[in-house]
């Protein structure tokens, strides 16, 4: 033993006189700085790495090189003039309107002749009665049948607030019952789903995502003690994801989708990490309606121990019943092993108010991680269900309301006429040579394209001719989303589409005043940067 240290001391003495040998060639400045600049170097090839990772190597080089353009003089203040041309562009006629907006309260109160300064202001709305892509859920007039009802329900009750349990018992009991309501279409009564299934209602399916990402986020770091938590997403997910990881601090993980436009279950599978607290399907999505393959997604959560959102917004109210009916629907709900939530709106094809909307969990221990509980406050001891603290309890009356009034058959009625609409649009459509049907809707909402015309450029035209349509990307596209209101305008819809179709095959190229140029645009530009810049500054010259 003393052989062993007696020689390992005198390693270390000989091993130190080499060192110092060495190193008595260099400057002491250098042999202090070379330590830190190899650090920095280190860091910011770690830092390049994570952003090739991310965003992926082609997207990195481009922002590196635009970011070096930009320091050319003159560059930036030339990207700014042309971005600032497209951004009045898009406003076109927004500005002139604003100037004679008010900027401050009267002097004397208007009184009960606000209400005819309200219809005045109201009548230069657009004409929104069977020409919008969603928007308006409810079929007829706003003055009469299911419109009048939930009106009367939710000012009846407009003075409420669910933040005083003790004082509006009333609107208590409405939220319990329409999320109990909700929670039973979609599974919670089957064996399968546990029977633990509970929620809340929302201002709408954005906060119902929101709420359902971060509760998987304080859940999976409960359970795994995750603390960078990461998210899959298919492409074609909702853009409040992209909100979701963005408010709380979620690395966010983009897939394409297959050929059939649904979620690529094997690119996400491959996406999947230790830091992943969640994957989303939709049902149906947005852009395309089409169902992402929920059981497949619902194994590949349970198979990683992971959350598995099923965002039922556009589909709550309608999968259930087109079941019913007879369609093709597969499993969506929590009767699919790995779900542990849903999200579904209740004023779109529930026929509800505006600001309603629902969030369920698979069991309670999930749900807890959505509440906020404040201990050392002042103002006393506070628990807060969702975003909003004080919630309109008028909204949730009224779409209390709506179930009720409608049922089961209701419901079941509403969502025959809409598929058989959707359907006779597909017809029409294919029925168009110079237009393709973006892969095979499952729902109520219909995209297409064109591989011989500027798709957009077709609606610029049915903008003209006051329809309200959805312009989307990758592929260029349209969609209508079909709802009650489309029912006697069907054959209206058609007819405008061909004529529109024909307008552009004949005379091709961008009207006066339209879109498709900057729709085309930004599809193809390359600086994703600079399209968010336009978008950003859109935003903050219209709100």
């Amino acid at each position: 033993m003393d052989s062993y240290s007696s020689w390992l001391n005198s390693f270390l003495v000989r091993f130190r006189l080499s060192a110092n040998l060495f190193l008595s060639q260099f400057e002491p400045l250098a042999l202090l700085l070379a330590p830190l600049l190899t650090l920095f170097i280190a860091r910011l090839l770690h830092s390049l790495l994570s952003v090739i990772h991310e965003k992926g190597l082609k997207a990195t080089v481009l922002a590196l090189f635009m970011s070096s353009i930009k320091l050319v003089p003159g560059v930036q203040s030339y990207i700014d003039a042309e971005k600032q041309k497209v951004v009045d562009k898009l406003q076109s006629g927004s500005k002139s309107k604003r100037e004679h907006w008010r900027t401050e309260l009267p002097t004397t109160g208007l009184g009960v002749g606000v209400i005819e300064e309200m219809k005045d202001v109201k009548s230069n709305d657009a004409d929104w009665k069977g020409k919008c892509s969603g928007t308006v859920y409810i079929g007829g007039s706003e003055s009469e049948g299911h419109f009048s009802l939930i009106n009367e329900a939710s000012s009846m009750f407009a003075h409420t607030n669910p933040l005083h349990l003790d004082v509006f018992q009333s609107v208590a009991r409405f939220e319990a019952e329409v999320v109990a309501m909700t929670a039973d279409l979609l599974g919670s009564k089957e064996k399968a789903s546990g029977g633990q299934v509970c929620g809340n209602m929302t201002s709408g399916g954005t906060e119902s995502i929101l709420l359902a990402v971060k509760t998987s986020r304080d859940y999976m770091k409960a359970k795994k003690g995750i603390t960078r938590p990461e998210m899959i997403i298919a492409e074609s997910a909702h853009s409040a994801y992209d909100k979701a990881a963005q408010y709380f601090n979620i690395k966010l993980r983009r897939v394409p989708v297959n050929k059939e436009f649904k979620a690529d279950v094997k690119a996400i599978r491959k996406q999947i990490n230790r830091k992943t607290i969640l994957i989303v399907g939709s049902a149906p999505g947005y852009p395309h309606g089409i169902i992402d393959p929920i059981e497949e997604l619902g194994k590949l959560a349970d198979s990683y121990g992971i959350c598995l959102h099923v965002d039922l917004c556009l589909g709550g109210f309608v999968l259930p019943f087109a079941r019913k009916l007879g369609y093709p629907i597969l499993p969506f709900d929590f009767t699919v092993r790995g779900v542990t939530s849903i999200s579904a709106d209740v004023h779109k094809y529930g026929l509800a108010p505006k600001g309603t909307s629902v969030v369920l969990y698979r069991n309670h221990d999930i749900r807890k991680h959505q509440f906020v509980a404040v201990t050392e406050w002042s103002g006393g001891l506070y628990v807060s269900p969702t975003i909003a603290g004080s919630r309109p309890g008028g909204v949730i009356a009224g779409a209390w309301a709506a179930m009720m009034s409608l049922g089961q058959q209701g419901y079941l009625e509403n969502t025959r006429k809409i598929m058989e609409v959707s359907k006779m649009i597909q017809k029409g459509i294919k029925e168009i040579p110079e237009l393709f049907i973006i892969g095979n809707p499952d729902m109520t909402i219909v995209a297409f394209g064109s591989a011989v015309l500027d798709i957009f450029e077709v609606n610029d035209i049915m903008s003209g001719k006051g329809w309200h349509l959805n312009a989307l990307q990758r592929p260029n596209s349209i969609h209508i989303c079909v709802t009650l209101q489309h029912v006697p305008v069907v054959d209206a819809f058609l007819q405008d589409l061909r004529e529109a179709v024909q307008t552009v095959k004949e005379n091709p190229g961008p009207i006066s005043g339209g879109l498709a140029p900057i729709y085309g645009a930004a599809g193809k530009m390359p600086d994703r940067g600079m399209v968010q810049d336009l978008l950003v500054n859109y935003m903050d010259g219209t709100c």
